[in-house]
This record gives structure tokens, sequence and C-alpha cells, in this order.
């Protein structure tokens, strides 16, 4: 564990210098100040004073810190507040802070949050969080429950069966005669992508359906970039009959791009995707979609957390849940129950 002295060393001061900028007990420099802070950044040194006096007489401060990408993706926000509602009646105060899906911002609000003593931490981690917040986290021994991405067995962590999910949509548009089935995935290097993007591979090669590379954008940033990813495979001389969202963001951009170029769902374009949200009803045509138990996920990664911070669980645990495929209109369900019964009418 980085020590106070290589802080000093880091910085090339002496170590009484150091703890006087973090104590704030005597004057030093603008310049000198500065350069012990960046040594602290750069070393991931995290003042233990109070860390010890608890330790020692075994104090709670009744604190939990949430890290996640609160404001990019609109799942987290249920999730959120499932979450800070199961805190709330076990009289936990919550720290929540964004970590914007950015490795090295992660780190520094998990380095913060530490830092504030709180008694544990629910992270929902980044693409790069194995090299930066999760070896801090297992450094520092922080109670420490994973949701939604299940990246570390070291760690106790909860998420959504993305294979089935994935396989569930790609049965049920290939039961309504789809054959050439396109996908517009989230963000790159988050676990969640990787998992719906291999799945979606594989259930096409299950039902003997060619996989096209242009039907497939493993990375969307944002709406804009689901949008413009949709709008490219629009412009294809032969496109997908159907397409998957991997995400709200990529669902809001693939509605956006049809929308724009007149593509009636789901007469002309079959859309799922995932997750459900409030207002997933009330779309025209309403969205097929998967949904997250979250207020399951919720519940569960609290009661983990607090066995973790009280050491009463043996072993780190990887859980996953069982999602609903929800069958509304955007899939074309309605549409091909419609077709079957002229056809019955008329025969």
């Amino acid at each position: 564990m980085t020590t106070l002295a290589d802080v000093a060393r880091v910085a090339g001061v002496a170590a009484s210098t150091v703890s006087h900028v973090i104590n704030g007990t005597r004057f030093v420099s603008d310049e000198t100040r500065e350069a012990v802070l960046r040594a602290i950044s750069e070393t991931g040194y995290t003042p233990n004073t109070l860390a010890r006096s608890l330790a020692r007489s075994g104090v709670s401060t009744g604190t939990v810190g949430i890290a996640l990408s609160a404001a990019s993706n609109p799942y987290f926000m249920n999730l959120i507040h499932a979450v800070e509602g199961e805190l709330t009646a076990l009289g936990k105060m919550v720290f929540l802070a964004d970590t914007r899906e950015v490795a090295a911002r992660e780190l520094d609000v998990v380095r913060s949050l530490h830092q504030r003593r709180v008694d544990g931490i629910i992270l929902a981690p980044s693409g790069g969080s194995r090299e930066h917040a999760l070896h801090y986290l297992m450094q520092n021994k922080v109670p420490t429950v994973l949701v939604d991405r299940c990246v570390a067995p070291e760690f106790t962590q909860i998420g959504v069966e993305n294979t089935l999910a994935i396989h569930q949509l790609v049965d049920h548009l290939a039961g309504l005669g789809h054959h050439h089935i396109g996908m517009i995935g989230g963000q790159a290097g988050i676990a969640t992508t990787i998992e719906r993007v291999t799945a979606y591979k594989r259930a096409l090669a299950l039902h003997k359906h060619p996989f096209d590379p242009s039907f497939l954008l493993t990375s969307s940033e944002s709406v804009a970039e689901a949008r413009d990813g949709l709008s490219k495979m629009l412009r294809l001389r032969k496109r997908p009959t159907a397409i998957i969202a991997g995400n709200n963001q990529s669902m809001i951009g693939i509605m956006q791009a049809l929308y724009h170029h007149n593509v009636k769902v789901p007469e002309e374009m079959a859309v799922v995707g995932f997750d459900d949200f409030e207002w997933a009803d009330c779309f025209h045509p309403r969205l097929t979609v998967i949904a997250q138990p979250f207020e399951r996920i919720a519940r569960i990664a609290v009661q983990l957390l607090v066995k973790t911070m009280d050491n009463h669980m043996p072993k780190p645990r990887t859980i996953r849940l069982k999602p609903t495929l929800i069958i509304r209109d955007s899939c074309g369900s309605t549409l091909a129950r419609t077709r079957t019964a002229r056809l019955s009418h008329a025969s």
C-alpha cells in the first residue's frame, strides 16, 4: 500500500511537508502544495489516520457510495432509485457519483468515496476498471459489490443474463420470419456491450442466419452515433429487416433514424432492444424490449454489500438474474397476427 513516505519521495519534499499539506497544519507554498497533491494523485495515496481510528473503534460511518454513469444511461437512474431506497430503509446515507464511463474519473470517484470513509461501494465498472478502480478497491480492501457489469469474479457482483436476453430477442424476430437482423451495440469496451454483441452473433448462427458485418455497429457512445449508424445501414442496397438496440441510447437513436428516413415500424423495420422504461409503452408503435429486474438487482446488491461490510460474506459471488421479454408492437407481432387472421379468414 502506498505510504506518506512514497508521496514525499515522488513530490521531492519531506514527509512532514506532505503531512502539513494533508492536515493544513502549517503554511506551504502553492508550488509545493501542487507538487504534493500531484504526487498523491499519481501514487493513489489515501490518508488513513481516520481509517485506523475507525478500524480500532469498529465505528461505522453509516454511508455507502454509489458510482456509475448516471447521466449517460437511463437504466441506471432506475437502478439508483431502487438502491437508494433499499439503503435508506437500512438507515444508510448515500453518496452518489457519476463516473461518466471514464476509467480515470472512475478511479478518482472511488478514491474520493474511500477517503470519505464510506462503509462500502456499489459500482457499475467502466471498460478500464480492472487496471484502475477495481485494483484500488482490491488493494485497499474496500467492501464492494459490482452491478450490471460482471467483470471481476474476485468481487461479489450481480447482473442480468445478457446472453439469454439477446437469444430471446433474436429467437422472437426469427420466429416472425426475419433472416436479416442488425444490431446497434452500446459503448465499446463495456462488459454488457461485449456480452450482447457476442450473443447476437451466436444467436444468428444457431438460426443459420447470415451474419453481415455491415448490419452491426459494435460501439455506440451516444444517441447521435446510434442514429448515424442505422442511417448508414438504411442506405445499403440490402438492408436489415429488423434491428436490435443494445441499450436505451441506441433505441432512441434508432427511432430517430427511422423517423428521418421515413421507415415505417414495424411494417418496414422491426425494432426490439434493451431496456424497458416508463415511456416505452408510450412510443408509437409501443416498443418491444428486454426488461431487467432492476428492483431485484438493487435489493440483492444491497443485501450482499451489507454482508460484505459486516464480514459475513464467505467468498465473492456472481449472480445472474433472468430478463423478461416484453412483447409490444414495434417487433411486428401485432402485424403478424393480423396477417394470419386475414389469411385464415380468406381461406
